[in-house]
């Protein structure tokens, strides 16, 4: 049983301990040193495992051996990607090896602190030595944070410039190229994501800060020597034509945990060129609208894949367009056209006669109708609009008035 003595020299070696550690940190962040820097301090010094991630996860630093990491997927907290999944922390705390702590400054959530160890509980001589680093390591990113501001503006503008073609200069493009470190002379693929639209109620301050959190992820998972920006509402990324943008979406998107938002993905087809670039980021952005229109959010669509699509997509339907695309939807498809329930339905039914071209059998077994009331749905369309089962070009506009629906809602 511990003496009155002991558990003075224990409480003095403890503090002496956090003021060692709140000292060195100091230093670092003095010297200019980064999280690096006091991943590795806070390492030495406590004798444990310690990675800085983003608010979900995402490794920035770390001072984590292999056997630390090894505790980590023991416990079922990293995701295939090496995402550390700080959410479910918290249920392994009390006996468990790994403690989350929150960095934050001015009530902003700015990063996580998290710590392994194999060894023993964690006491709240540690929990209070890990909000000291905390503090310190909010200090620093909040550094960080306002010069990388800085340096994501003046990038954003020079890359604007370049895809609306208001940078022609070759001289000009390759010297800001070359300050920034991006490898603009291979050929690429314009990569334009989006956060889906969302009803939860969040302020313009959250807002901004899951747009800033899904840059950060995008600008981490990409290699060195890609341009990657933040466009405020858009993440552009030129991505090497030889990269799988597959591979790329999936490392930003995870396993969707720690609060990370769904997203959709627009693919341009491959710029040989820098004068190239302006069109293949206007496909992008097309293949993006279009995408989340027809196949809903989280969804990555290449402007190659967009078929039919594609053709609709370069008709304005707003007031340089008269409205043409809808005029022809209406023209076409006259009630079925109205945002009704019935017409909804009619719409479907109509959709797969089209797909299995009109064989009534077919489309009764695919809905899940009898034969009787598919032939009854068929004369009721053809009486809307006209004789679809021996038009075929009636037939074709009756198709194509479906696919504008779709992009025009």
């Amino acid at each position: 049983m511990l003496t009155t003595g002991d558990r003075e020299e224990r409480a003095i070696a403890a503090l002496a301990r956090v003021d060692a550690l709140h000292t060195g940190l100091t230093q670092i962040v003095l010297e200019g040193g980064d999280l690096g820097g006091i991943a590795a301090e806070v390492a030495r010094v406590l004798g444990v495992g310690v990675a800085f991630t983003s608010t979900d996860g995402r490794e920035r630093a770390a001072a984590l051996a292999e056997d630390h990491r090894a505790l980590l997927a023991a416990g079922d907290l990293l995701d295939p990607t090496g995402r550390i999944r700080v959410e479910r922390i918290d249920q392994a705390v009390g006996g468990g090896p790994a403690h989350v702590s929150r960095v934050a400054a001015g009530g902003t959530d700015l990063a996580r602190l998290v710590c392994v160890r194999a060894d023993g509980p964690w006491t709240a001589d540690d929990v209070h030595a890990l909000e000291r680093a905390a503090a310190v390591a909010a200090l620093l990113i909040t550094r960080e944070e306002a010069v990388t501001a800085v340096e994501n503006k003046y990038r954003g503008d020079f890359l604007r410039d370049l895809l609306l073609r208001r940078a022609v200069d070759p001289a000009y493009v390759a010297e800001h190229a070359d300050t920034f470190g991006w490898d603009l002379t291979r050929p690429v693929v314009v990569v334009a994501a989006e956060l889906d639209p969302t009803d939860e109620p969040a302020s313009s301050t959250q807002r901004r800060a899951w747009q800033e959190r899904f840059s950060a992820a995008w600008r981490q998972v990409v290699a060195p020597g890609v341009a990657t920006v933040d466009f405020s509402t858009e993440v552009v990324t030129l991505l090497p034509a030889d990269q799988e943008v597959a591979r790329v979406v999936q490392a930003v998107a995870g396993d969707k945990g720690g609060g990370r938002r769904p997203f959709s993905v627009g693919v341009s087809r491959v710029a040989e060129s820098l004068d190239q670039l302006p069109d293949a980021y206007a496909q992008a952005r097309r293949a993006v609208e279009v995408g989340r229109r027809v196949n809903g959010g989280g969804s990555t669509t290449f402007f190659d894949q967009l078929g039919l699509h594609r053709v609709i997509a370069l008709i304005p339907d707003g007031p340089e367009g008269n409205g043409e695309l809808r005029a022809f939807v209406h023209d076409v498809l006259g009630p079925l056209a109205d945002d009704t329930t019935e017409a909804a339905d009619l719409r479907e039914t109509l959709q797969v006669l089209l797909d299995t071209n009109f064989n009534v059998a077919e489309a009764a077994r695919l809905q899940f109708f009898h034969y009787n009331t598919m032939r009854y749905r068929v004369s009721k369309l053809e009486r809307l609009l006209g004789p679809l089962s021996t038009d075929s070009h009636l037939r074709l506009d009756v198709a194509v008035a479906l696919r504008v629906h779709e992009i025009t809602g």
